[in-house]
């Protein structure tokens, strides 16, 4: 037999958010029954319970999280931090709801217990579906969440700035999250087989088809690595202080100093998005690679400003 390999860590911590409360509720519970409720190898239990028992807020004084193990009974306890008050953005707080509602779908969640409750006073307080947040939801949103939480196959029309089309395809949504004032769905793409992140401002079109596909939890990626596509061209930019919000913006490979300026990398979804954004940076940023983009800046504006000439010599 085959060596099984180490499970994804989304996996194990969307697990532990559904088993802490319901075993903080209980305070003492066998191994054993924690096990066949939650469908998980002992083993593996003892080992996620004895990862949860690491976690803590610094200094670590009082600050862990109570859990442990002894002679086949887990004992825990409410440590001190889980009593005080959360202060939460919008943003985190849909980031929180949407992971909680994809960990109730797991095995032994209590639709009554304490995470249900909880989940249910915060989406009371976002709206129920998470429109109160920094950055406004696009209108195909509310739908992908709603079909997300359904497993419903919806039918779109789907502009790509990798390649300048439309396309029309399947997609069965599996979780929707805002990354750098955007809005992203992960979806299984029933064209390709595979799953894919999608632009939710980019949907033209979006309906349900009627079919019902398998439940699978996805946990929205942390991190830039998601972002980095290896499909997708590299651009080298220089930006001057004024322009440094790009790197905060969006995702980059790297980043160095020179002087009071960045030198970063990014992934370019296509040379249109380029374009444009060279055109909000104005003389902030040049392009050093690739040299067929150097010029691309100056070119833009330079169409711009025919376009707007030749607009005002009509209008007079």
């Amino acid at each position: 037999m085959s060596a099984r390999g180490p499970r994804p860590v989304s996996e194990r911590l969307r697990r532990l958010l559904v088993m802490l409360p319901w075993l903080m509720e209980r305070g003492d519970v066998s191994v054993a029954e924690m096990s066949a409720r939650f469908e998980v190898d002992e083993l593996d239990l003892v080992r996620d319970l004895e990862l949860a028992a690491m976690c803590g807020l610094p200094p670590f004084v009082d600050e862990m999280i109570d859990v442990y193990i002894d002679e086949g009974m887990v004992h825990a306890g409410v440590p001190r931090v889980f009593t005080k008050p959360l202060r939460l953005t919008a943003p985190e707080g849909f980031a929180l709801l949407i992971a909680g509602r994809a960990a109730m779908q797991l095995p032994g969640a209590d639709p009554t217990g304490p995470l249900a409750r909880a989940l249910g006073k915060l989406a009371a307080v976002l709206g129920d579906d998470g429109v109160v947040v920094d950055a406004p939801q696009p209108p195909a949103a509310a739908d992908l969440i709603a079909a997300a939480a359904d497993s419903a196959r919806m039918r779109v029309r789907y502009w790509s700035a990798l390649s300048e089309t439309t396309s029309e395809r399947e997609l069965t949504p599996r979780t929707v999250f805002l990354d750098r004032g955007h809005w992203y769905v992960i979806a299984d793409d029933h064209r390709t087989g595979e799953q894919r992140t999608f632009r939710l401002d980019r949907f033209e079109h979006w309906e349900r088809t009627g079919a019902v596909d398998a439940p699978r939890a996805v946990a929205p990626p942390t991190g830039d690595e998601w972002f980095q596509d290896d499909d997708l061209p590299v651009a080298v930019l220089r930006l001057d202080p004024q322009a440094r919000w790009v790197a905060e913006r969006y995702p980059v490979r790297s980043r160095r100093e020179i002087g009071d300026a960045w030198e970063v990398s990014l992934s370019i979804t296509s040379e249109r998005w380029l374009r444009a954004l060279l055109l909000r940076l104005g003389p902030h940023a040049q392009v050093l690679e690739p040299p067929e983009w150097r010029h691309l800046g100056a070119v833009a504006a330079a169409e711009l400003y025919a376009r707007y000439a030749e607009g005002a010599a009509a209008a007079g």
